[in-house]
């Protein structure tokens, strides 16, 4: 009873445990009829138990112990004998003592073919009667195997439908996760019968085409949605895959979204002269990468225009630094202030993409972070603005040599000055920004015979390069500094 292959016949099969089956009672129940018996049973059994798969004549029995059962007996026959006749149970040393013998259901009579699955004996189809019997009729025996054999076949049907339908079952699961993955990835699949001419597709790949619903696509459909200016390019690709051999590939416009698709695909399946039967592909979108690479090369020549003009502003400051600071030491100190001025504004853009910087942080950069909260000798009055690059690298200079010249000589080299800066935006005649720069408290001031270094880079230098106008007053009082600059359009 524990031949390891008759074992694992019956644990591969899928109906083991399962409840029983109105066919097997059939089955169970001609068997019956034709041996006028009162009990027939369609078991299966294994090392330990013996389960009940139709039960003609009791109820509620689904399993037994093998020791007891007349089943095993019958399937543990040597060789091809595969039936076991007991007429009288009381009279065979082999059951007389059995408890199914002595006690219920009392067993006399038992007649049992083996059920045979891949070639393994693995339960039986048996007869049970509570009277004995001297013989049996001509053919019963016959009939029994037959039914035995139905009996097999239908094991074997069932074990394989539901293996079928478990099957299918995962196909189905693994198809949702394929075409789940599809959609959370945005790719469109599609395989195109190119004899036909039509295109199976998923619903992605509709909606990146704008195709519609429930309606057949054919190929022709598909190039249609394609850009006008690209079409070609994607046919002359598609033809050079089916003449070359190579894998499919363009990137195209949809025509009426105007979004970038990237297509590519491989002829499957080709006939005896090698035309193309079968192509199956891809389509992903790409507008978001697209966009990013057309950033990218925007933003280097946003870069490459910036740097020409910060190192021609660098030039003027240097020329002029040294022509005002002969002595090499005066000139690094005076240069180094300069230059640390347009690297901290370089570092602010490079920040933000190099698309401007707000006015309160080119303040800052010279009236440190604090000069909102924790004003310093200082008045900053103004609604904030956006700069545009050169502007806010141009008034960071601007504002530093301002700011320089009030330490040295203005309204804070003292105790007593200040300084303030107000703003307003003007509009007409042309959009701008007006700002003023006021020392007061400070040492008397007169206009000098000679401009310095610092009211030359301003006045005339940096307003020269930002196309706007710087003018300085010395007013007794302080330092005035009127700037214009002008501003971009706004934008709706």
């Amino acid at each position: 009873m524990d031949d390891p292959a008759r074992l694992n016949a019956l644990a591969a099969l899928e109906v083991v445990d399962s409840h029983a089956d109105a066919d097997f009672e059939r089955l169970s129940q001609t068997a019956a009829f034709i041996f006028k018996a009162e009990i027939a049973l369609v078991t299966l059994i294994d090392k330990e138990r013996q389960w009940f798969r139709a039960c003609f004549g009791v109820d509620n029995v689904t399993e037994a112990l093998t020791e007891t059962s007349f089943c095993a007996h019958a399937i543990a026959l040597p060789g091809d004998e595969d039936t076991l006749v007991v007429l009288d149970a009381k009279q065979d040393d082999r059951f007389k003592d059995n408890p199914l013998v002595t006690g219920w259901p009392g067993i006399r009579f038992y007649a049992g073919a083996a059920v045979v699955v891949n070639g393994q004996k693995v339960g039986s189809l048996c007869v049970i009667d509570t009277k004995p019997r001297s013989t049996l009729e001509p053919g019963l025996v016959e009939q029994l195997v037959s039914l035995a054999g139905l009996t097999s076949t239908l094991f074997s049907l069932k074990d394989e439908a539901r293996v079928r339908a478990r099957t299918a079952a995962a196909l189905v699961r693994e198809e949702w996760r394929h075409a789940l993955t599809l959609e959370a990835g945005k790719v469109g699949s599609w395989v195109w019968d190119v004899r036909s001419g039509e295109v199976a597709c998923n619903d992605m790949f509709r909606r990146m085409y704008e195709l519609p619903e429930g309606e057949a696509v054919r190929m022709e459909d598909v190039l249609a949605a394609i850009h006008p200016s690209d079409r070609l390019m994607v046919e002359a690709s598609i033809e050079a895959s089916f003449r070359e051999g190579e894998d499919f590939s363009a990137e195209a416009r949809i025509a009426e979204t105007g979004r970038w698709m990237s297509m590519r695909g491989r002829v499957y399946q080709r006939d005896a002269e090698g035309n193309p039967l079968v192509m199956m592909g891809v389509g992903i979108d790409i507008s978001e990468s697209k966009q990013s690479a057309e950033h990218t090369r925007l933003l280097l020549r946003e870069l490459n225009h910036r740097v020409k003009n910060t190192l021609a502003m660098i030039q003027s400051v240097a020329r002029q630094t040294i022509r005002q600071n002969p002595d090499p030491q005066d000139f690094i100190e005076a240069f180094s202030g300069r230059l640390r001025t347009i690297s901290d504004a370089h570092v602010l853009l490079a920040d933000r993409d190099w698309s401007g910087v707000q006015l309160y942080e080119v303040i800052a950069s010279q009236f440190g972070p604090g000069f909102r909260t924790d004003p310093d000798r200082a008045e900053v009055r103004g609604e904030d603005v956006t700069l545009p690059a050169d502007h806010a690298l141009g008034l960071g200079l601007i504002l530093h040599e301002l700011t320089t010249n009030a330490h040295h000589y203005g309204a804070w080299s003292g105790d007593e000055g200040m300084v303030s800066i107000d703003w307003e935006v003007k509009r007409r005649p042309t959009r701008g920004l007006s700002l003023t720069w006021r020392e007061s408290g400070g040492p008397e001031v007169s206009r000098p015979a000679e401009y310095g270094m610092g009211a030359r880079l301003i006045e005339r230098s940096l307003a020269k390069v930002l196309d706007s106008e710087v003018k300085l007053s010395f007013e007794p009082s302080g330092v005035v500094a009127h700037i214009w600059m002008p501003l971009p359009a706004e934008q709706d």
